[in-house]
């Protein structure tokens, strides 16, 4: 394998060259899909998502309406009444004032297309405001939140990206101190985003994919994330085997053996676990689903062969100024990671002083372990779980005090009517009913097969009184019709979150530990490994609600996030399982039980670390996004990756491990080449019973 190293090293340069080359004019063309965001992320084949995608079908249906309001707290003057008389004849309309006569609104037709809606938004915004003292001009209606949505993204977009690459380069640079390295697991991250967004668009535009543009922030973090804890771990490997091998291929050879596996297994836990969410109804998480696998299938191919081919390339000059020779005594500053040390004089002389407090009393660390996650769990009290419309986005946009506006002097479902479609006009019925403050006229479609009436309710559109006003009307209406609106599309959204809780979660679960045990062969050790990632998922959450409620002062979690923060942290934290005891059982085979675990958590400890912080770091960089969900998960993701790579990975799991001996490894065999030959009694070996002060029997090897 060598040889053909030397020889492909080369050729898969220049094949991902081209690669790149054809990806570039794909990904950009990504955004030209023209994705409907608000039904790309609405429920699957929900009767409120129904009646969204029916609007193109009515006469209005290409239009989005940009709701111009007027309000003077002491009533609108003649001056004002001439400006919004000016702004009627530029955009049309008719105006409507409210009863106390302090306020009115026009409503402007702009065209409902994805890529000129906020431009056009943006146009009217700037021609309506006016340079007069006590009257409040604000656009609000589903242009003014289009054009503030926009505005949103344009700011997250760039900014994550531009602060997750900071990050990254900054601890890069603190972990393998070279001016060289931090630039190969960003280029090989930056290719792998290329080949991702190249094929979401092929798969988008040709085979029908679903394309949420609102998931690109999440995605993008994750590929970073991911893609560069695989360059990590690949190059400490490939660190350790420099030092043992003159032949740089040689050791590339060795240590793609040692760590593909456990890459290509992390992949395929984190991408399957995303697939999951492909039986999900919420379309947000339905796209994030595929968008995400793409993206973790797109790393580990760049990390398994672009990085190598380039480390290979540049030779080992690129960790200059810490060049790793054959035979040279590592540097434990480096040599692991930001958690390795240098042994203390009168330590013991174990190799593995990283664990060697852990091997003490492996019972009593894991015992506490679970005491600092069950405290910390305990910080879900008093949770709230969902978010109102003018929660959702941090700071006071436009659109939002609009809407504030409008809920003060008109009915407060003005600009948010309940949209009913059938087959005849069901006007007298819906008038009706209590909490319908009016009905427009009935509207049929361009075919002349459907009606839709809009009905203005008298309830805020988030509130109690409003979800009983659509039940009623959904009473009414039956199955001879489709029922939606603001109101109708939340209560949607509720369902459709408990049906992926309750559907997405164990499929979950049920993947990660089918995949454990595939890849372990150890039924009690898969098992163990499940438990302490739910438990850190649990503490997680009570740490991050702490930080919600008292440091960001956010009334409560989004509804997406115990899913999404579920399915990251499981999925993840199954990285640090792999990348550990794959190790494990290397180590186990050449040392026996207690000395190999201990020098799998050496080996591995400062590789974890570095990975758990450089994950956490890109996670947290969507805390500058000003939508409450994405802060919520990357502060969820942040909290729980560092608590998994620096407790439960590095201290709780092996502490377990060296408590249950072998028996951690049932049915399975570490290290001996008889698998039928009868377990040793627990706990008779000193190996088993992980007293390093006794020395190991015959047995334990």
């Amino acid at each position: 394998m060598t040889d053909k190293l030397r020889r492909r090293k080369w050729w898969t340069a220049l094949l991902w060259l081209l690669i790149a080359a054809a990806a570039v004019p794909l990904a950009g063309r990504l955004e030209d899909l023209h994705v409907n965001a608000t039904v790309a992320e609405m429920p699957r084949g929900a009767p409120a998502t129904r009646v969204a995608e029916l609007a193109a079908r009515f006469p209005d249906g290409g239009i989005a309406p940009a709701i111009v309001v007027y309000q003077r707290d002491s009533g609108l003057t003649r001056q004002d009444k001439i400006k919004i008389e000016q702004d009627r004849l530029r955009y049309g309309g008719n105006p409507v004032t409210s009863a106390d006569g302090q306020a009115a609104i026009l409503v402007v037709p702009l065209p409902d297309d994805p890529a000129t809606l906020a431009g056009a938004a943006r146009a009217v915004r700037e021609n309506v405001a006016v340079d007069s003292p006590g009257l409040t001009v604000k656009l609000t209606g589903p242009a003014g939140a289009a054009l503030d949505a926009a505005d949103a993204k344009e700011r997250t977009d760039r900014t994550i990206t531009l602060v997750t690459l900071g990050v990254v380069i900054l601890l890069l640079l603190i972990v393998y101190r070279s001016p060289l390295l931090w630039i190969l697991p960003l280029l090989n991250v930056g290719l792998a985003v290329l080949l991702a967004r190249a094929t979401q668009y092929i798969l988008g535009a040709h085979a029908g994919l679903t394309v949420d543009p609102e998931n690109a922030a999440v995605v993008t973090v994750l590929i970073y994330g991911v893609g560069t804890d695989y360059a990590l771990l690949l190059l400490a490997r490939y660190r350790e085997e420099l030092r043992r091998h003159p032949d740089r291929h040689e050791a590339m050879r060795v240590a793609l053996r040692g760590a593909a596996p456990a890459i290509v297994a992390s992949a395929a836990t984190v991408s399957l676990g995303l697939l999951c969410l492909l039986a999900a109804d919420m379309g947000f998480n339905h796209a994030l689903g595929s968008a995400g696998a793409i993206a973790v299938v797109a790393a580990l191919l760049s990390t398994t062969t672009l990085f190598p081919a380039l480390l290979l390339i540049l030779g080992r000059r690129v960790f200059w100024p810490l060049i790793p020779r054959a035979g040279a005594t590592p540097d434990p500053q480096v040599a692991g990671g930001l958690t390795a040390r240098r042994p203390r004089t009168g330590a013991t002389s174990d190799p593995q002083v990283a664990g060697h407090w852990i091997a003490r009393r492996p019972r009593t660390v894991w015992l506490l372990g679970l005491l600092v996650l069950a405290g910390l769990t305990a910080g879900m009290s008093g949770m709230r779980i969902g978010l109102t419309s003018d929660q959702a986005i941090t700071g006071h946009p436009e659109s939002i005090a609009g809407q504030e506006l409008l809920a003060t002097h008109f009915p407060a479902g003005q600009t948010k009517p309940v949209r009913i479609v059938a087959a005849i006009p069901l006007t007298a019925e819906i008038r009706a009913l209590p909490g319908v403050a009016s009905v427009g006229e009935p509207v049929r479609s361009t075919d002349g097969t459907l009606v839709r009436t809009d009905a203005v309710l008298t309830a805020p559109v988030d509130s109690t009184e409003a979800r009983a006003t659509v039940q009623r009307i959904r009473d009414v209406v039956g199955q001879r019709g489709s029922v939606g609106g603001a109101t109708a599309e939340a209560m949607e959204r509720d369902a459709a979150q408990t049906h992926d809780h309750n559907v997405v979660i164990p499929l979950v679960l049920g993947v990660v530990l089918i995949l454990l045990l595939v890849l372990l062969r150890a039924f009690t050790g898969s098992l163990v490994l499940m438990a302490t990632v739910v438990a850190s998922y649990a503490a997680a959450f009570g740490a991050a609600w702490l930080i919600f409620r008292h440091v960001f002062g956010f009334p409560a979690v989004d509804v997406q996030l115990p899913l999404i923060g579920f399915l990251f942290v499981v999925a993840l934290g199954a990285d640090y399982n792999i990348f550990l005891l794959s190790r494990a059982r290397e180590e186990i085979a050449a040392h026996g039980y207690r000395e190999g675990l201990l020098r799998a958590l050496a080996a591995t400890s400062g590789v974890i670390t570095s990975a758990g912080v450089v994950l956490a770091a890109t996670f947290a960089a969507l805390t500058l996004a000003p939508q409450v969900a994405f802060k919520e998960i990357g502060i969820l993701v942040a909290v729980a990756v560092l608590l998994d790579a620096m407790l439960v990975r590095l201290i709780l799991v092996p502490a377990i491990a060296l408590d249950l001996g072998r028996w951690f490894w049932w049915p399975a065999r570490p290290g001996r080449p008889d698998r039928k030959a009868p377990l040793p009694a627990r706990p008779r070996t000193p190996a088993d019973s992980g007293d390093p002060a006794r020395p190991r029997t015959s047995a334990a090897q």
